[in-house]
């Protein structure tokens, strides 16, 4: 019996190939009888005939809601790309019997070298910098003075893999760095390089903040008017984590007061970003699409976990990164059932 793997279109290139190397499809050979295929079309939103049609789904960006198992799925897997899974409804699949994998140790360390990215150009003001040189304006340098680190201190929202990552990071180049994430303890903090500190007194010391925490109900507009208020005057904020874990209105008003220096961020609170967005017209943000950590490394090593997962689920095993663990008793890691 062949067990069939689809891959989400998202994953493919201009030309048809794999975003990744295709090398890594190779741990499908891992397992026995194991086949795998792009989906037929392209899908914002997975629907049940996808469900239908397959025994495991390799997933980026296509949403997985209540309505996507239908009554009978196929599929007994889920396997998405990245950390985060607030794309895809996690009690509608632990209903449906279906277990969804992510790949945080795969991002962990791209995330955070990302993070550092936006923070250091911000910090040096490297893209006003090189609008100067190319305004033929060489002799204005002294007017665009960057930001030294050493006497500073970092704020990180969410001391998970990815914050402690960052925190390893950061803390050769700041003064001092905090952290705040109510679900880790301090010494897990002290032990990455940081002070463990509540978010209110984060805000108020730090010259950079940097949101790494997942999107939850709890953390869905935790940046709001309020908290950019308690911010330093002339503090950054940087977002890597999930776009509405800030609220855009207020960050712009954040910004247009000129009570923030200024900002960078990996995600938006709509993505893509409105082209009408004041954001862009605002020379002390930088903006990426969701993407800062996507380099070839990254991909290879995303998809073989995504993929390996697939893999140790068809051999009854345990795949390694579940985040639906309440599923495992009742599927009993019986993929050919």
């Amino acid at each position: 019996m062949t067990f069939k793997v689809g891959v989400t279109r998202d994953l493919r290139t201009a030309d048809g190939a794999p975003c990744f190397p295709d090398r890594a499809f190779n741990e499908l050979a891992n397992g026995e009888n194991i086949t795998w295929e792009w989906l037929a079309e392209d899908y914002d939103v997975l629907p049940p005939e996808v469900f239908g049609g397959y025994d495991a789904l390799h997933i980026n960006l296509p949403r997985v809601t209540a309505d996507s198992p239908g009554d009978n799925p196929r599929a007994k897997i889920v396997a998405r790309n990245g950390v985060g899974f607030d794309t895809v409804d996690l009690d509608a699949m632990t209903n449906a019997g279906i277990v969804v994998t992510n790949t945080p140790i795969a991002v962990r360390r791209p995330v955070a070298v990302a993070t550092m990215t936006l923070l250091f150009a911000l910090a040096g003001r490297l893209f006003e910098k090189d609008r100067l040189v190319r305004a033929g304006r060489w002799n204005d340098r002294v007017e665009v003075m960057g930001y030294g680190l050493t006497s500073r201190t970092l704020g990180v929202i969410g001391a998970g893999s990815i914050g402690c990552e960052t925190i390893k990071l950061a803390k050769p180049f700041f003064g001092r760095v905090l952290a705040s994430d109510p679900y880790v303890d301090a010494e897990t903090i002290s032990a990455a390089g940081a002070t463990k500190a509540e978010l209110d007194e984060l805000l108020a010391e730090s010259d950079f903040v940097v949101a790494s925490c997942l999107l939850t109900d709890e953390t869905r507009h935790l940046m709001n008017a309020a908290a950019f208020a308690k911010m330093k005057p002339g503090a950054f904020f940087l977002n890597v984590g999930r776009g509405p874990i800030h609220d855009e209105a207020a960050l712009v008003d954040a910004l247009r007061s000129g009570h923030l220096a200024g900002a960078g961020l990996d995600v938006t609170e709509v993505e893509p970003i409105p082209a009408d967005s004041p954001l862009l017209a605002m020379d002390n943000t930088i903006i990426t699409a969701h993407a800062l950590c996507w380099t070839d490394e990254c991909f290879e090593d995303i998809a073989r976990t995504a993929l390996r997962s697939i893999v140790d689920f068809v051999r009854g095993q345990e795949p390694l990164h579940v985040v639906n663990r309440d599923v495992l008793s009742k599927t009993g890691l019986n993929p050919r059932d």
